[in-house]
């Protein structure tokens, strides 16, 4: 199946896109998704280990499993002041 990732700020700057698509077996979850971006021996791997995410606009937890086409979007921690 293949998911769209979005990724905005910090993650979008360790990605070097905004967008990617990505292949995953039929079952995967959130936190397989994770994994395999944080493996590739790119900057990615600097993601962390459980990011929030929102899988279709909802939030979503790293169990949550995916389906062909759901959009993933990686949310960066902020800081206000």
């Amino acid at each position: 199946m293949i998911v769209r990732t979005l990724f905005f700020a910090t993650y979008r700057d360790l990605a070097g896109t905004d967008e990617l698509a990505v292949e995953l077996p039929a079952g995967a979850r959130v936190v397989d998704l994770v994994r395999q971006l944080r493996s590739g021996g790119t900057p990615l791997a600097r993601l962390p280990e459980a990011p929030v995410v929102a899988v279709n606009m909802d939030y979503a937890p790293a169990g949550a499993e995916l389906r062909d086409g759901d959009e993933v979007a990686f949310i960066p921690p902020v800081a206000g002041g």
